[in-house]
């Protein structure tokens, strides 16, 4: 069976839409679509019918084209059971532990409330990806709008159960920022050090730097890491508990 082909479309300013294609049954998805355009335009380039929307949460800048492109393509939504009231167009809802059948391919829904209330993520282990909306960040955690900083502890800890080499679709370009803020709290942090020349290079060209690796995050990404003594030193706060040492991050980054 063909791999699932995933592609970045980036959008607005810092978004990424992620479009999914099995190519064995012509299931097409988009997951999070900011922005109708450019969807509509690399559908149209890739000669693709949208088949699917799979939403990780309500925020206008993964769900802003729902209804555009299920007017346009009677694509089936699919979104967060516990937000279904702020999914525009859902027809399917989903939550913890669910298996969604897309095309060929099943993905295992995983709550990850924090960021917002009903926030989801799609785990395709097969295929060694996962689309984590804002939970995950590149070296960093999406604000905590709507959760506590215990209940995103607790959803980043489930997404650390992914094997090292998943690949970590998330849906913003904030590497580069979140680098500079890792770098001040964990200084120490070699494979941080070394991860940032190779970002700040990548950026410098233009490139992307998703997807990322689960590896990589737990290595380089202080709200991974909140067991880590050199964190813990900069933030004044050694062998305290691991929620507050992640609460503390997180009010940093806030202020950064």
């Amino acid at each position: 069976m063909p791999d699932l082909d995933i592609e970045l479309i980036p959008a607005l300013s810092d978004n990424y839409i992620f479009l999914l294609h099995d190519p064995e049954t012509g299931a097409t998805g988009i997951v999070d679509p900011a922005d109708p355009s450019p969807v509509i335009a690399r559908l149209e380039d890739r000669g693709l019918t949208l088949t699917h929307i799979l939403n990780t949460h309500h925020h206008g800048d993964h769900v802003g084209g729902n209804q555009a492109l299920k007017a346009r393509y009677g694509c089936t939504i699919v979104g967060p059971k516990a937000d279904r009231d702020r999914i525009p167009g859902i027809d399917v809802e989903v939550g913890d532990g669910d298996h969604y059948q897309f095309g060929s391919f099943k993905a295992r829904v995983i709550d990850v409330p924090g960021h917002t209330r009903g926030h989801i993520a799609y785990w395709f282990e097969d295929q060694k990806a996962a689309f984590v909306g804002d939970t995950l960040f590149a070296m960093g955690c999406g604000r905590l709008f709507e959760g506590t900083p215990a209940q995103m502890w607790t959803s980043l800890q489930k997404l650390m159960q992914m094997p090292d080499d998943t690949r970590i679709f998330c849906a913003h370009e904030y590497t580069q920022s979140n680098g500079r803020f890792a770098l001040s709290v964990e200084p120490g942090n070699k494979a941080l050090r070394d991860r940032m020349i190779h970002v700040d290079v990548a950026r410098a060209k233009g490139e992307q730097t998703i997807p990322t690796t689960m590896g990589l995050e737990k290595a380089t990404n202080p709200f991974l890491r909140p067991a880590s003594s050199n964190l813990q030193a900069t933030l004044g706060l050694p062998g305290d508990d691991l929620v507050a040492v992640f609460a503390e991050t997180r009010a940093r980054k806030d202020c950064f």
